[in-house]
């Protein structure tokens, strides 16, 4: 039986990709290209103009993989490139703005029933305003602390707080008007 060292394997493709060797480009774009197009997803509603994004994304993660220094997950690498670019992308086209209000931290844990399907989920994420959209996807999808959150977005950690507190809010309130629509309670 032969093992195969598949870090190994990954080091020497993104080697040969640092020397703009397309076909080994070509394989990192599609090993993760999905994965990052649903990165992308989550902050960009329109999927054509998320994959214009991610496409984007993969143009700097081509032109910086120099700087890849193999020291955690390639993969966390260029997500981190692709949360960027969505930001930076959030931020240049849409006016953001982020509610101040570091009394509000209603913490509630409620957990979404199966009856949501994934794409119903995405619909209501997409719906928040993006400034809460952003907040919740970096902290409950990405997993970044509110302080990371604070630094990427340039505004506070109550902020951050702040804005999750509403979105999850925002998020619960329409939950429970789907499900009392759906009982025919509303």
């Amino acid at each position: 039986m032969k093992v195969i060292n598949l870090h190994q394997e990954e080091k020497e493709v993104i080697e040969l990709a640092v020397d703009n060797n397309r076909h080994a480009q070509h394989q990192i774009y599609s090993k993760f290209a999905p994965k990052m197009l649903s990165v992308c997803r989550q902050y960009i509603k329109d999927v054509h103009l998320a994959e214009d994004i991610m496409i984007t994304a993969f143009m700097k993660v081509f032109t910086n993989l120099k700087n890849f220094e193999h020291k955690g997950s390639f993969e966390g690498w260029i997500r981190r490139i692709m949360i960027n670019e969505c930001i930076s992308y959030i931020r240049v086209h849409k006016k953001v703005t982020f509610i101040e209000d570091e009394n509000y931290f209603e913490e509630t844990h409620n957990n979404i029933e199966s009856q949501f399907s994934v794409e119903d989920i995405q619909f209501l994420i997409d719906n928040l305003p993006d400034g809460y959209k952003m907040v919740f996807n970096l902290y409950c999808i990405e997993g970044f602390k509110h302080q990371e959150i604070a630094t990427m977005l340039s505004i506070n950690e109550g902020t951050s707080k702040s804005q999750l507190s509403h979105a999850r809010k925002m998020l619960q309130d329409t939950i429970i008007k789907l499900k009392n629509y759906s009982n025919g309670t509303e």
